[in-house]
């Protein structure tokens, strides 16, 4: 790995966050884990395999990526192992019958790029087998070799500001960073706060449901949960940071979005600069964290289907497929319909990254030029995106990012981590934040709405439901204790963010509410075989079966017991 050059123009910290939900043993297709496949063969493996080659070839690389805790246990599970395989080999099998059915009707491009998929789902299947399927583990070399710094995530992706109990947001936490320790074998320092949303210290009352206004009390900021938890950084947003109108990362890809109300932009701060990194804290709270903002020119460049990179015309649909699932068709242009979609050209397509990696690379320039006259050295870039966009939604992403990352050294932008950064510029300023996402609006429309209210009743009984509970559970009980356990882990699927997002923007609404119906079902069932426990009942068998068939399909989170202990402690 080569040293930072002497001439630096400025520092670019690219940040990834890597996140599913938990979709294993939930359906396969078209909702289920082949969504999981399908994003770990089109994003993860080739976007890890492009980062080490390009450090491997002596470029320094540098990123900072969260994994969400329960994507890292969906993956390192024995079970998505087995079902990635036979993904490979059936998107194999579909390449190899395509090869045939295009020879035989005579159209030789097409045929020509169904043998191309045949030679990149080789090369998935041959990375997955050399990795020995620990994709985990491949993240974790990253990191190893300095050229990643791993963040973690809430355990399931909750929606942070919208939980009921600081309770729920100290076990999505504490979960987060023991599931993080024992994959990654390290502490996080930093975190993705999911949606980067966020919550000052206040006095909150439930937006909805029977004790909405009948109810408040007094909620501790994120920032002091992140301060108790050992998490010292994550990502905001610059309209949190500075006031004014938000920029959806997510408004061109799911077009429900566009429909909801305008938001009102709030109150601006234009002193504030998005080029440093700022010291959170809330007013009367205990603890503080550090906060990267978000820059809107390079993510708007990257992120945007319309305005960036993605839609270029000679770049692969996303849409369009033949039978089997591979895609044969690029973009075209703006506004073309799938019927009248032109044929893909692969050399092409690589000459459109190379320019779009020297557009990006001119493009940080100006932004630190201007940058650099606010901030002097300590002047950064952040760019934060999801990683299924390098990929999964755009199929040339990872070669864009390593070539990107080629260029940056001769143009003087020095990329970083978070971590490396902020040891090297520790921030003085101590600022408030405003309340907030990255969705839509800028607020959490996007989760809450009259499409969701229904949702957050759910998740708001349960977690009354649950605290209560726990705190009657003796710790010797151990019957008591194994159903406590999983009922935990029904709680926090059942406050995953992701059901809500896909409901708004109509993505997978009918799974994403048969998902919340499933979890809140099995909830009250465990709920209730736990109160005839504690009053000196015993299992009975039907209970036994269902509580052994609900460890076996939602398997994951080994500990959480350990973090429910701790958070009525500390509530306490």
């Amino acid at each position: 790995m080569t040293a930072a050059p002497a001439d630096s123009a400025g520092q670019f910290a690219l940040i990834l966050h890597t996140h599913l939900p938990f979709v294993l043993g939930h359906g396969r297709w078209p909702h289920g884990s082949d969504w999981l496949h399908e994003v770990v063969a089109g994003s993860y493996l080739p976007l890890l395999q492009a980062l080490a080659e390009a450090d491997a070839a002596g470029v320094r690389v540098r990123i900072t990526a969260d994994v969400s805790p329960v994507l890292a246990e969906q993956m390192a599970s024995a079970a998505f192992r087995r079902e990635f395989e036979e993904f490979i080999r059936t998107r194999l099998h579909w390449a190899q019958d395509n090869v045939r059915h295009f020879d035989a009707s005579g159209d030789a491009r097409l045929a020509a790029l169904a043998r191309r998929w045949e030679q990149w789902y080789r090369e998935r299947l041959r990375q997955f087998e050399d990795a020995g399927g620990d994709v985990v583990g491949l993240f974790r070399r990253l990191a190893d070799r300095e050229v990643a710094e791993l963040m973690t995530c809430a355990a399931t992706h909750g929606y942070l500001p919208l939980l009921g109990r600081d309770e729920s947001v100290a076990l999505q936490l504490g979960v987060a960073v023991s599931t993080h320790a024992r994959h990654f074998r390290r502490h996080p320092e930093g975190v993705w706060l999911p949606e980067c949303a966020y919550r000052p210290r206040y006095e909150w009352t439930p937006p909805v449901g029977p004790q909405r206004g009948r109810v408040r009390v007094q909620r501790r900021g994120l920032e002091e949960f992140l301060a108790e938890f050992g998490l010292h950084h994550f990502v905001t947003d610059i309209h949190l940071i500075r006031g004014g109108s938000s920029l959806s990362p997510y408004r061109d890809y799911y077009p429900a979005l566009q429909a909801l109300p305008a938001a009102v932009p709030s109150l601006s701060r234009p002193d504030r600069s998005p080029y440093r990194a700022y010291r959170v804290a809330s007013r009367g709270g205990r603890g503080e964290a550090v906060a990267l903002v978000r820059d809107p020119d390079t993510s708007l460049q990257v992120w945007s289907r319309d305005r960036g990179y993605p839609g270029d015309g000679w770049y692969l649909e996303f849409h369009k497929k033949h039978p089997g699932g591979l895609r044969y068709w690029r973009v075209t242009g703006a506004g073309v319909g799938l019927e009248s979609k032109e044929v893909y050209e692969p050399d092409r397509a690589a000459q459109r990254v190379a320019e779009h990696a020297d557009h990006f690379v001119g493009l940080l320039r100006t932004v630190l030029d201007a940058a650099r006259q606010i901030e002097g050295d300590a002047a950064v870039v952040a760019s934060p995106f999801d990683t299924e966009l390098f990929g999964h939604w755009w199929f040339e992403g990872p070669a864009w990012v390593e070539a990107v990352f080629r260029r940056l050294g001769p143009s003087g932008v020095v990329p970083v981590r978070a971590d490396e950064y902020l040891r090297a510029h520790p921030p003085e300023q101590v600022v408030s934040l405003l309340e907030g996402s990255w969705g839509e609006g800028g607020d959490h429309r996007v989760w809450l709405n009259q499409n969701t209210a229904w949702v957050w009743e759910r998740v708001y009984a349960a977690e009354e439901t649950f605290w209560t509970l726990a705190r009657r559970v003796p710790p010797d009980a151990s019957t008591a204790r194994r159903v406590l356990a999983q009922l935990a882990r029904e709680l926090l699927l059942l406050q995953a963010s992701d059901w809500p997002f896909l409901i708004t923007t109509w993505a997978a609404r009918d799974y994403a509410e048969a998902r919340v119906a499933d979890h809140a079902a099995a909830f009250s069932r465990l709920s209730g075989t736990l109160q005839t426990l504690l009053g000196g009942a015993e299992l009975s068998r039907r209970d036994e079966e269902f509580l052994t068939a609900r460890e076996t399909l939602n398997a994951l989170f080994p500990d959480v017991l350990e973090q429910v202990d701790r958070a009525c402690a500390t509530a306490a």
